[in-house]
């Protein structure tokens, strides 16, 4: 039996850092693999967009367009997605589908603030689905089948400033 004070990691799993500036035999002496001289060799360089006290390019460029806090961020699913999912057996076209049957399928990786049913591709099986919004391609194509559409709200989505 192993002891506490007896542990160690597996032959070849761990590897020491680089210990820079410890001579010329270390590999990464002298400047430590800075280069030479220049703000960037030394410590404490907070560049970022910085152009010498010129008015930096981000700060010069105009802004544009609205960006809104509240917007919900929707995962979109297309139906040709939902009939891959349905071939291969990860779906049941005849219990109800929602977001959580999705992610659970593999279909989505996660739900987002809600699921949006896009109409790309073709429906041929009849679902019963609940998402929180639809193209209208996507509602003509699953009321043709005879399948049911239901919309849902969104979970509330924080604003992020």
């Amino acid at each position: 039996m192993t002891r506490l004070n007896e542990l160690s990691p597996r032959a070849g799993s761990t590897k020491a850092r680089m210990r820079v500036g410890r001579g010329p035999g270390s590999g990464k002496g002298k400047t430590g693999g800075r280069g030479v001289k220049g703000q960037k060799s030394r410590s404490g360089v907070a560049i970022g967009g910085f152009e010498g006290g010129q008015m930096p390019l981000h700060m010069r460029m105009p802004k544009r367009g609205f960006n809104n806090p509240f917007a919900k961020d929707l995962a979109e699913v297309n139906f040709w997605r939902l009939e891959q999912a349905i071939a291969t057996g990860k779906l049941d076209p005849a219990k109800p589908i929602d977001g959580a049957a999705l992610v659970a399928a593999g279909v989505l990786r996660r739900q987002k603030d809600g699921v949006r049913l896009l109409g790309k591709g073709e429906l041929t099986s009849k679902l019963d689905i609940t998402v929180h919004s639809a193209s209208a391609s996507a509602k003509a194509a699953v009321e043709k089948t005879g399948g049911k559409l239901t919309l849902t709200k969104p979970a509330a989505a924080t604003p992020e400033a």
